[in-house]
């Protein structure tokens, strides 16, 4: 039961749950503009039926998602003008100028969008596997709870190889925790789902191979609680966050990301909105593979055995 390019859209148990899925998995579900237009469409979907209970966002293939699709040929059609140019290039800030078009864009496409899922009113499960890349955090963060496959990863590499502070939506230091954050982004290392765990940020770790069916019983479980009382209980939850000033530290944090690609785009003459290898940063295209953190290591350097 599909009606997305990029996207599977399933309901189980006569509507109670819906899995949603990122289907790009050529691209390792990298999120293309067409993928992230059709996901709001359909979590706003799911919200408005009242049968449903709990929305599961997994993903097909070997991970979960890469991040945002910087350099596709559909990443290319989507952006430029021309008979494949996504609509929403042409309106939200697309005719704009400059800085306004940017930030209007992001704005709207991965911000506010992202924000607008935290809030959903049914609960929504991340079903993670494989790597967790940078804007694939912020998919997983936008749900209510996270269970992961035991090869999930979780890396955040916009620092080490694109000059940025972070993704548009910063929940890094409420996920990770301060410290950890500021060590993830200042060396691009990952984490492993075990630690993810164990910081709370994931909430059950299952077999890669019995990762969808497991799922699909934590939800089972979490479907039977009253709707009066799940909305209330995670109501309740993001209202402690915001009134801690979750939702205003994001904003402000959407502001500074703004701010560094300002930077770079001063620093490029207008050529670039991220950094370039000669400002000392590794290309993206020709990273080497991300390395985990590991407490006993410095790492950037090979450790005997």
């Amino acid at each position: 039961m599909s009606d997305y390019k990029f996207l599977k859209y399933e309901e189980f148990d006569d509507g109670a749950i819906v899995r949603i899925l990122l289907d790009r998995p050529e691209a390792r579900n990298a999120q293309n503009r067409g993928m992230l237009v059709e996901l709001h469409e359909a979590f706003l979907r799911a919200e408005a039926n009242d049968d449903v209970r709990v929305v599961i966002l997994g993903g097909s293939g070997k991970m979960f998602s890469s991040g945002h699709d910087m350099g596709s040929k559909v990443f290319a059609e989507e952006f430029f003008p021309g008979p494949n140019q996504h609509e929403s290039r042409k309106i939200n800030g697309g005719e704009r100028v400059g800085s306004e078009n940017l930030m209007l864009q992001e704005w709207h496409y991965f911000f506010q969008n992202t924000l607008r899922w935290r809030n959903l009113r049914k609960i929504t499960i991340a079903q993670v596997h494989g790597p967790v890349y940078a804007a694939g955090l912020m998919l997983m963060w936008a749900c209510d709870l996270i269970v992961g496959a035991d090869d999930a990863e979780f890396a955040d590499v916009v620092g080490a190889r694109l000059g940025m502070m972070g993704v548009e939506y910063f929940a890094h230091p409420w996920e990770f925790g301060p410290r950890k954050t500021k060590e993830l982004l200042l060396t691009g290392d990952s984490m492993d789902v075990h630690e993810a765990h164990a910081l709370g940020m994931v909430s059950k770790v299952f077999p890669r191979a019995e990762l969808e069916e497991k799922t699909l019983a934590f939800a089972r479980r979490i479907a039977k609680v009253p709707t009066m009382a799940a909305l209330l209980i995670k109501e309740a939850v993001n209202q402690t966050q915001d009134n801690q000033g979750f939702t205003n530290a994001l904003q402000s944090c959407f502001t500074l990301h703004q701010l560094n690609h300002a930077h770079w785009a001063t620093i490029t003459n207008g050529k670039s909105w991220i950094a370039q290898p000669e400002h000392g940063v590794v290309s993206w295209r020709d990273a080497p593979p991300i390395e985990p953190a590991r407490k006993e290591s410095p790492g950037g350097v090979p450790t005997e055995a």
